[in-house]
């Protein structure tokens, strides 16, 4: 399977909404499945887990509130960390917002200090996406310290935040994960630099985006 640079995955998603009419919220329901799936595998046996879903403002937060949403279903006790503003939150990962706020879900205003991850069983990671290639800010740089620190397996979803999808660089400071669920295609960045290291285990989540749009992707090089 061909890895992917930040700018092809971009070039996925438009073709996917703007050529073939995949509403993005579709996409992110693919997205959030996938990684539920993932989290769930890690908690294996868990009997009352508990996870704490970490969400950035753009859509690796809204792949988190899908993500949050599911776990919730299954059973698992979640809670949301928001490090952003309630008001910045648009689109698509909005909708996902207001879903998880209407089933009464843990959320909780993380954007002026670390989340407390102290109780949970598993850590996902939702906070920044390939989209990142400046050095990592705050409130995310004291979060992604926090998630380190708590010594607890963390999922992150489709990248780890604070690597670069791009050389694998790490961006200031980055989340080491047990395991990333990436989604569509692997990113050039685990292959290089401290993408490895950083990404754990890579499991590819299917968005169910028409498979002649991968084909051409990945032909192209």
């Amino acid at each position: 399977m061909r890895h992917v640079t930040r700018e092809e995955i971009r070039e996925l998603d438009r073709i996917a909404i703007e050529d073939y009419g995949m509403p993005g919220v579709v996409l992110m329901e693919h997205a959030g499945a996938g990684a539920a799936e993932c989290a769930l595998e890690m908690l294996g046996g868990v009997r009352n887990a508990r996870v704490a879903v970490v969400c950035g403002r753009g859509n690796n937060g809204g792949d988190g509130y899908v993500v949050a949403r599911l776990l919730h279903n299954k059973g698992v006790a979640v809670t949301i960390d928001l490090l952003a503003p309630r008001d910045k939150i648009v689109g698509d990962a909005l909708v996902n917002l207001r879903i998880i706020e209407k089933m009464n879900l843990d959320i909780r205003a993380a954007e002026r200090g670390a989340p407390d991850l102290s109780a949970a069983d598993l850590v996902v990671d939702a906070m920044l996406g390939t989209g990142l290639a400046g050095a990592v800010r705050e409130p995310f740089l004291s979060s992604i310290k926090a998630v380190n620190a708590a010594g607890r397996p963390v999922l992150a979803i489709d990248i780890p935040s604070g690597l670069d999808a791009n050389t694998g660089e790490v961006l200031g400071d980055c989340v080491r994960a047990a395991r990333t669920a990436t989604f569509a295609l692997p990113k050039i960045g685990f292959a290089r630099g401290r993408g490895h290291e950083m990404a754990g285990e890579v499991t590819v989540v299917d968005l169910g985006v028409p498979a002649e749009i991968l084909a051409r992707l990945v032909g192209r090089r």
